[in-house]
């Protein structure tokens, strides 16, 4: 599927990865640094964000408008994000403009300004961000889902941080944390476009090779031996109601992703999922219901997703949990699997056609896992995985002791937490 993907390291520990497309227009590049919020403390939760904000703000020989001219004044795209395990710099310019997108990126995450007045004014955007979320009843029950999967533990703290630990930060704080945290061994550049390999090691080496190696970040495990919180509750001012359950599962290396994945695309994936032909099409109890999974270095999390009439929300979770039970106690039909297997592999092969899609699967395969994973060998082992395999992951993680619940439901017709547990209980 990749035409021509490569792999190079410089000295110091940084890894360039390429994949040469070369009747592209375009290439898509990224700075993968291998931190996030779950290498953070409590008191600097947010931090790894923060960051990310202010490496826009300008460097020691750009200002904020020099570094927003020099991609989207060629007709480029630049942008960033911040997860639990990564953080990403990334932009997508016409392959002439390769070099000047790459100064740029390495120029945002090598020099950064790192003002005292930028970071006051940011500190106040990111609290903004925040009281945006909060106001997201769609958001927000997800954040209270993974606190209550993840009690005590980094993966179960958002990404922004709080109100405490960003308000708390001094710019010492972040010089140290990006500092300690944005190091060679922990950084890769990826390509994906009409690209050289060569001349990519080439240039990154000329910005990068006489940078101190640094030390490997590390973060807290998790072990498991926390207890899950079974229910969270908020009420708003709000009409409908929304929950989110979450079965805690394994780790991204753990080969029964795969399998996961299909059990996923089963239950509610897409409109053809179990879930939305249920409780949507069939009973009309949701616009809009969703599962999803997410995986990190040692845990991960299946969750269901919907917006609720607050009056027939008892019902919805009613059906929800048969559909779960049904998963665990039988397995699917042939024909359910393949359409399942046909609609994974086919998301795949079509996504991968982007520069962008391309870049992300290498930088972050390689940053996460160590090595690029071929496609064909994803898709090779999805269709391996059979029903009885998929039946046996049910059987194993959905279980009353990996779920926990999470609610914001209207003012007015909020139920009891204790109600709420009972829905865990009961399964």
């Amino acid at each position: 599927m990749f035409e021509n993907v490569r792999e190079s390291k410089l000295k110091n520990g940084v890894r360039v990865v390429t994949s040469s497309v070369p009747h592209m227009q375009s290439v898509s590049l990224g700075v993968w640094i291998g931190v996030g919020s779950r290498h953070e403390s409590k008191a600097m939760g947010g931090a790894s964000h923060f960051l990310e904000h202010l490496m826009f703000k300008g460097t020691g020989k750009r200002s904020a408008l020099d570094i927003s001219q020099a991609i989207e004044g060629r007709g480029g795209y630049l942008n960033a994000f911040t997860q639990e395990e990564s953080t990403c710099y990334y932009a997508r310019v016409g392959y002439d403009h390769i070099w000047s997108a790459l100064d740029v990126l390495i120029d945002m995450v090598l020099d950064p300004r790192l003002d005292a007045g930028d970071i006051d004014k940011e500190r106040h955007v990111i609290l903004e961000e925040m009281m945006m979320y909060r106001d997201q009843p769609h958001h927000l029950v997800h954040e209270m889902l993974e606190s209550a999967v993840w009690p005590q533990h980094p993966l179960g703290r958002a990404v922004i941080g709080t109100e405490k630990s960003v308000g708390g930060m001094s710019r010492d704080d972040l010089c140290h944390f990006k500092e300690t945290k944005y190091v060679p061994a922990n950084t890769v550049i990826a390509f994906a476009g009409r690209v050289d390999h060569e001349a990519c090691v080439a240039r990154v080496s000329g910005h990068m090779e006489s940078l101190e190696r640094g030390v490997m970040p590390r973060s807290v495990r998790y072990t498991g031996g926390e207890k899950q919180t079974k229910a969270v509750l908020a009420s708003k001012d709000i009409e409908q109601t929304h929950v989110a359950l979450g079965f805690r599962v394994f780790g991204r290396l753990d080969k029964r992703r795969h399998a996961l994945k299909l059990l996923n695309t089963v239950l509610g994936d897409n409109m053809s999922s179990r879930l939305f032909q249920i409780v949507r099409e069939r009973h009309g109890l949701a616009y809009s219901i969703h599962s999803g999974c997410h995986l990190y270095a040692d845990s991960g999390l299946l969750t269901i997703s919907a917006g609720l009439d607050q009056r027939r929300t008892e019902r919805a979770l009613q059906l929800i949990m048969k559909e779960l039970g049904r998963l665990r106690d039988q397995p699917i039909s042939a024909s359910e699997l393949k359409r399942a297997k046909d609609y994974v592999v086919g998301q795949l092969r079509l996504g991968l056609e982007s520069t962008s899609n391309q870049m992300m699967w290498i930088g972050e395969n390689l940053l996460t896992h160590g090595r690029v994973i071929d496609p064909e060998e994803t898709i090779r082992a999805t269709q391996a995985v059979t029903a009885e395999g998929i039946q046996k992951v049910s059987r194993t993680f959905l279980k009353k002791g990996r779920l926990s619940i999470s609610m914001v439901a209207p003012i007015e017709s909020a139920p009891d937490v204790h109600d709420l547990s009972k829905v865990v209980d009961g399964f």
